[in-house]
């Protein structure tokens, strides 16, 4: 029975003095701070700053506006047809009736699977439009991560860090800026 309260004693001194340690090490969270920088940066804010973001978004906008008009197009095809339908509707025979009313649908299915490729096709001139520049962006960033000493940096747009420690997170937008001019 005294050996197992030794034993006991024993291993509370040592957890103890484990514990001290580790409390001397890191005092104060500004000595944990200290050890770990942590970078923040609105990737959004950055990304629209860059010199060739507006270019970009201008293609993408004439790329989109050339859809939309072939869409307007195919609307105002559609939309004769079905009139010129309806206008002879009544005097049609059955044959030409049922060939008018295939031909009506078909345009109708040809016209939804263009819109739906269309905004596929855009949605991937966007990504590819936008790899370089967040290529381009993610090295900036890397660069700055590395030659300030940051161990990550945390992008705050769409409030994915609601709260960060001001002590413990540096703005490194100003850094990212300078960095694009380079």
């Amino acid at each position: 029975m005294k050996k197992v309260l030794l034993l006991i004693f024993a291993c509370l001194a040592l957890t103890a003095q484990a514990q001290e340690e580790e409390t001397a090490k890191s005092d104060t969270p500004a000595a944990a701070a200290a050890q770990l920088k942590i970078g923040l940066v609105s990737y959004t804010q950055a990304l629209q700053a860059m010199p060739g973001y507006a270019l970009t978004q201008q293609r993408l906008a004439e790329l989109r506006a050339q859809y939309d008009k072939e869409l307007k197009r195919v609307e105002d095809e559609f939309n004769r047809k079905y009139e010129e339908f309806l206008d002879g509707q009544k005097e049609f025979p059955k044959t030409i009736l049922l060939k008018r009313q295939t031909e009506l649908k078909e345009l109708m299915e040809r016209n939804v699977a263009f819109k739906a490729n269309s905004q596929r096709e855009l949605a991937d001139a966007e990504v590819a439009a936008m790899k370089p520049l967040k290529e381009q962006l993610n090295g900036v960033l890397a660069e700055v991560a590395k030659k300030h000493g940051f161990v990550m940096i945390l992008n705050t747009d769409a409030d994915a860090c609601p709260y960060i420690d001001p002590t413990m997170g540096v703005d490194v937008l100003p850094m990212v800026m300078e960095g694009l001019k380079n």
